[in-house]
C-alpha cells in the first residue's frame, strides 16, 4: 500500500499544476477585475496597483510567476484584503470549517450508517419505510431552509444553543452544534441510503451463505463479514464528500455567521481576488486528491480483493 500511496501522490503533481493553470487562465479570463469597484479609482492609481500585482503581464508569465511562488510556499497577497496573505486569510477560516466539516462526517457516518443497517435488517417493514423517508426529506430540505428553522426554535425561542457567530472567547464549540447538524443532514440521508442498498447487497452474497452455513452467530454474521463489504461504497462516497465539506460550505457559513474558507472563497469570486480563489482552489484539489487516496486504501484493508488487484 505504500508503493501505491507514493505513486498516487507522484501522479498527483502534474494533476495539481493542471488544476491551478485552468483555473488562473479562467480566474483572468472573467469579466471585471480586483480593482474594479463600483466608485471609479483614478487612472494612475489603478496602473500602480496593476503594476504592484503583476496584471500587466502577459498571462503565461503571470501564470509562471505563480506557480514559482506556489514552490517555495508562497501562495501571495490578498488582493482586496489589506495587508493580508492568501495563507493568513485561510489559517483564520480553516479551523472553523474542518471542525464544522469534520464534525458533520463524523455525525452523518454514524447516524447514516446505523439508519442505513437498520433498515436493511428490517427491509420493507415499518423501520425500512422510516428510514428512507427521512433519506428523502433529508435529501430535498435544502440547509437554506433548514438552518433558520434551527435558529428559530434552538437558539431563539428555546434558548438551547447560540444562533449565529463564534465567539473565541467562550466555549466555541456550542456555536458548531447547530451548523454541524444542519451540514450533516444532506450528508445522513445520502449515507443511510448507500448503506441500506450495500447492505441489502452484501447480505445476499455467497460470503454470507457460507458464513451462515458455517453455524456463525448472526451479529457476528453482520458485524464481522456482512458490514466490512456494505461499507465499500459509503468509503469511496466519504472521500470527495469530506473534502467538499473541509473546504467550507457557504450556505452554512453564511447563515450562522460564521468565518470559514467557504464564506470567503465566494466573498473572494466576488470581488475578483485572483490569489484568494487561487488558494482555496488548491487546497480543494489537494484535499480531494488526499482523501481520495485514503479512501482507496481504506478500501484494500476492507475488500481483501482490491490488495491484488
Amino acid at each position: 500500500m505504500l508503493a501505491l500511496a507514493v505513486r498516487r501522490l507522484l501522479v498527483a503533481i502534474p494533476t495539481l499544476l493542471a488544476i491551478v493553470a485552468a483555473a488562473f487562465v479562467l480566474m483572468q479570463a472573467a469579466p471585471g477585475g480586483p480593482f474594479t469597484k463600483e466608485r471609479q479609482m483614478p487612472p494612475e492609481i489603478e496602473r500602480r496597483l496593476v503594476a504592484k500585482y503583476g496584471l500587466d503581464l502577459p498571462i503565461q508569465e503571470q501564470l509562471a510567476r505563480y506557480l514559482g511562488g506556489l514552490v517555495v510556499g508562497d501562495f501571495g497577497p490578498s488582493m482586496t484584503y489589506k495587508d493580508k496573505t492568501v495563507i493568513e486569510i485561510i489559517a483564520e477560516g480553516a479551523p472553523t470549517s474542518a471542525i464544522l466539516g469534520l464534525g458533520a462526517m463524523a455525525l452523518a457516518l454514524l447516524v447514516g450508517g446505523g439508519l442505513g443497517v437498520m433498515a436493511a435488517l428490517r427491509q420493507n417493514r415499518l423501520q425500512d419505510y422510516a428510514v428512507m423517508a427521512l433519506a428523502i426529506a433529508g435529501v430535498c430540505l435544502p440547509p437554506l431552509v433548514v438552518g433558520p428553522i434551527m435558529q428559530l426554535f434552538f437558539g431563539v425561542q428555546w434558548g438551547l444553543l447560540p444562533s449565529q457567530g463564534l465567539h473565541r472567547d467562550e466555549f466555541g464549540l456550542a456555536y458548531l452544534i447547530l451548523p454541524i447538524i444542519t451540514l450533516s443532514l444532506p450528508l445522513i440521508a445520502i449515507i443511510s441510503r448507500l448503506m441500506r442498498a450495500s447492505m441489502i447487497e452484501a447480505l445476499r452474497s455467497n460470503a454470507i451463505r457460507t458464513a451462515r452455513a458455517k453455524g456463525l452467530p448472526e451479529f457476528q454474521v453482520i458485524w464481522r463479514h456482512a458490514l466490512p463489504i456494505a461499507l465499500l461504497p459509503v468509503v469511496s462516497y466519504v472521500g470527495p464528500a469530506l473534502a467538499g465539506v473541509m473546504a467550507g460550505s457557504f450556505v452554512i457559513e453564511t447563515v450562522f455567521q460564521l468565518p470559514g474558507i467557504g464564506k470567503q472563497f465566494v466573498l473572494a469570486a466576488q470581488q475578483r481576488d485572483y490569489t484568494l480563489v487561487m488558494g482555496v482552489v488548491l487546497i480543494y484539489s489537494f484535499l480531494i486528491i488526499l482523501l481520495n487516496l485514503a479512501a482507496d486504501l481504506m478500501y484494500r484493508v476492507l475488500d481483501p480483493r482490491a490488495r491484488t488487484a
